[in-house]
């Protein structure tokens, strides 16, 4: 079982909430996160509750100041951009050597996880299609055959991550993803490497884009 598959902790399901929370603008920037309400909220004790903060501290989605606690710092559209476009460079780096060096048992997972994607979607379930869309990014990050750019790639990712979960909430965002991982599959399986490498980064354009339009104020 990959870590993908392994069912929700308490941690990451309160993180998740709180992410989703932060970036649609219903926590707000230097409101502090109380973790006795938190607790209360969620139904847990303050453990969870703890660990959550300290993983979204990690990725950028809290600040510890004195004598506040965690707080939630201020986003502007700008750094939201430059996340994006390190972002894309890295997964349009990962499709075109993916299309030269992946191998045949990688083929056959990056079209498993893609379907994956295709059922969550036509399911519209958010939260799974969330799960599948990383994994099958992931696949990709792998079959670059650069074990240091799949490891860079995914830590920029976790960085970016609650603003592309966001994306699925705009209109008909979850068919329009799969469309587009479909014509990324392809030329990554035809060896394509500089089609797959554009299709890649234009997702990602378009993922930038939808965030904008779910979260006005980093448009």
């Amino acid at each position: 079982m990959t870590i993908r598959e392994r069912r929700l902790t308490a941690t990451d399901r309160i993180r998740l909430v709180l992410a989703d929370e932060i970036v649609l603008g219903s926590i707000g920037p230097g409101v502090a996160l109380d973790e006795v309400s938190l607790a209360e909220r969620f139904k847990v004790s303050r453990t969870p509750v703890r660990e959550a903060i300290r993983q979204l501290e990690a990725i950028g989605f809290v600040e510890a100041r004195p004598h506040r606690g965690a707080v939630v710092p201020h986003f502007t559209k700008e750094k939201i951009d430059e996340m994006f476009v390190v972002m894309a460079d890295l997964e349009a780096l990962c499709a075109r050597n993916a299309a030269v060096a992946i191998e045949p048992a990688t083929k056959q997972q990056l079209m498993d996880a893609h379907l994956a994607c295709k059922q969550a979607a036509l399911d519209g379930d958010i939260d799974e299609y969330y799960r599948r869309n990383i994994a099958f990014h992931e696949v990709i990050y792998i079959a670059s055959g650069n074990g240091f750019l799949a490891e860079i790639t995914l830590n920029v990712r976790n960085r970016v991550a609650p603003f592309r979960k966001a994306q699925f909430q705009s209109f008909n965002r979850l068919m329009n993803s799969v469309a587009e991982h479909e014509t990324i599959v392809n030329h990554i399986l035809s060896g394509e490497a500089d089609a797959a490498a554009e299709a890649m980064t234009q997702h990602l354009r378009v993922v930038r884009d939808s965030v904008g339009t779910v979260a006005p104020t980093l448009r």
